[in-house]
């Protein structure tokens, strides 16, 4: 049965965040929300809550999630290697709506679905997020939407889409921002694979001047430079 909890209201809180710990790791899915938009989290290392997550947004394998941390240590233990000019932008952007694919630490017992050895990585801006990755680990998290339907910036637009595939909604009112995370691939710049810098896959939250700021010439040149 699914459950509703109104993180503003602290005894709402902590029964919500407490189940909410507990069915992520008996690999169920939690609604949570973020400083961009409403998220739908599983357990990063629940290969069955992953494959779940993409089936009530009916998204397949070919779009694997990202994954929540809850600071640079957490992002160290999930990738390959951090080049200087992804600590850069961690230093200024996270946390926030900043995401970064690098190389997936190939150590890693997991399946993301079709990541060709990366993983995209998010530092939320966000009290609840926060807690509950650091109580629970790496969380997948995806908009809480269905695909081709816009992300949803509250808890009753999260419920609307996505029902009771869906076992705890934590709600904390609307989203700050509204706008997706910026997402960058930083993969050529890890070892020795060359290319042309860092690349915005998706512009959001931070835009590419902002970027530019931090990057100087290690971000890809504009397609109209």
């Amino acid at each position: 049965m699914t459950a509703m909890f109104d993180c503003r209201d602290e005894a709402q809180l902590l029964t919500g965040m407490r189940q909410a710990r507990q069915l992520l790791a008996r690999g169920e899915l939690v609604v949570l929300p973020t400083d961009t938009v409403y998220g739908i989290a599983a357990d990063a290392f629940n290969a069955g809550a992953v494959a779940a997550l993409l089936a009530a947004k009916g998204r397949g394998r070919q779009s694997p999630p990202p994954v929540l941390v809850s600071g640079p240590l957490m992002l160290r233990a999930l990738v390959a290697d951090v080049p200087a000019e992804v600590d850069a932008l961690v230093e200024v952007f996270w946390p926030g709506g900043l995401t970064v694919v690098l190389p997936s630490q190939p150590s890693l017992a997991w399946d993301l679905g079709e990541t060709h050895g990366t993983v995209a990585v998010r530092m939320p801006d966000h009290r609840v997020a926060l807690e509950l990755i650091a109580e629970s680990g790496p969380l997948a998290v995806s908009s809480a939407n269905l695909t081709g339907h816009p992300a949803a910036t509250s808890m009753v637009g999260a419920l609307e889409m996505l029902g009771d595939s869906v076992s705890v909604y934590l709600d904390d009112g609307p989203s700050r921002t509204g706008v997706a995370s910026t997402i960058v691939d930083a993969t050529s710049l890890t070892g020795g694979a060359g290319g042309d810098g860092v690349r915005v896959l998706r512009e959001g939250a931070i835009s590419r001047d902002r970027l530019r700021e931090v990057l100087g010439d290690a971000l890809e040149p504009d397609a109209d430079a």
